[in-house]
């Protein structure tokens, strides 16, 4: 639990304007050094490591955040269908479906959502 909250928090920091600021000034900063450095290969290590490793470290906060956000959004949902007098249950248990049945399932929202398309346009048009 205290690496959701810390990965939580550090998303929230990572997101915000002043942080995007930050990141350019360094940048910056950097590339304003260059000519101090005579540009020379320790000079852009410096900015090669730095880069690949926020990256690598960014994509398991991404990754976490996304399926924190990704089951909060399951359990909304899920709610949503299991108080709905019409919904179908079988909604429910989706992740347990395996991709072609997903696949199959998907195509026949599609069609039923067409449907409810063309029936929408026959009423306007009366």
């Amino acid at each position: 639990m205290k690496f959701d909250r810390f990965a939580q928090w550090l998303a929230n920091c990572t997101g915000r304007p002043v942080t995007f600021a930050i990141a350019m000034l360094m940048i910056l900063i950097w590339g304003i050094s260059g000519p101090l450095f005579d540009f020379n290969d320790t000079w852009q290590l410096v900015i090669n490591t730095s880069t690949t490793i926020i990256t690598f470290l960014m994509v398991f906060l991404i990754q976490n955040t996304q399926n924190r956000d990704s089951d909060e959004l399951h359990v909304k949902i899920d709610e949503l269908l299991r108080t709905t007098r019409k919904a179908h249950k079988a909604l429910l248990d989706l992740e347990d479906m395996d991709p072609a049945q997903l696949h199959a399932l998907r195509k026949q929202y599609q069609r039923m959502g067409e449907q409810g398309d063309q029936a929408s346009a026959k009423d306007t048009s009366d």
